[in-house]
Order: C-alpha cells, then structure tokens, then sequence
C-alpha cells in the first residue's frame, strides 16, 4: 500500500506549484488597452464589492450633458482592502475620480489604476 501512495504524492507535490502558477494567472488584461489611461470624475451607482472582482458603476457626465455609466474593474477584495479601500468608503452617491486603462472595444469601462475617493483618498 505504501508504495502506491508514494508516487501519488511525488506526483501531486511536483504539480502543485504549476497548478498553483496556473490559477493565480486566471486573468488576462488584454481586454484594456493598457498605452492609454483615462480619468473619469462622476457619481458611483453601483459598487459590487465581491470576488473576484470589485466593481464599480460610475454615473459620468460627457461634455454633451448626458450621462454615460462606465463599469470600472478593480482588483480583489483582498488586494483593496490591503491598499486600505474597504466597502464603507464607497457608497452610491459619492463623487470620486478614476484613472483607468479603457477597454479595446470601445466599450464604456475599464481596469482602473488609481481612485480618489470624495475626501481626497487616493488609492493606487
């Protein structure tokens, strides 16, 4: 019985940093166009603060005065909190700014880079 378990866990202990290198890397940023950065200032609607992403529905008014909503991407709960942004310092109503990379497509979002909350709290 022993020497049907050994090779079993010989195998399992050699893959298990490529599995764990697999799932980290579950994400592709190819759906933003990372050469550009764009800053939005405009009133959360939204904020969906769950894995795997944190979310946020921006109200921004264009220069023609109509309001556009742009769905902004940021990291895990996790890596925000560890930044110091918890659920609490962002709520529908409040007016932040954003620097996000936008999507390829033209689409109104994209993968922020920085967030600055009403208070003057920026978070990179």
């Amino acid at each position: 019985m022993r020497t049907r378990l050994l090779p079993a866990t010989l195998v399992i202990g050699l893959l298990a940093p490529v599995i764990d290198v697999t799932v980290q890397a579950h994400h592709s940023h190819a759906m933003f166009d990372l050469s550009k950065e764009v800053t939005l200032t405009g009133t959360i609607s939204k904020v969906l603060f769950r894995n795997p992403h944190v979310m946020l529905i921006l109200d921004v008014k264009g220069p023609d005065g109509q309001t556009v909503s742009w769905t902004v991407e940021m990291s895990t709960i996790e890596i925000e909190n560890r930044r110091g942004l918890t659920p609490s310092m962002l709520k529908p109503g409040d007016v932040i700014t954003v620097k996000l990379n936008p999507l390829r497509d033209g689409s109104k979002g994209g993968n922020y880079t920085s967030l600055t909350t009403a208070d003057g709290k920026t978070f990179d």
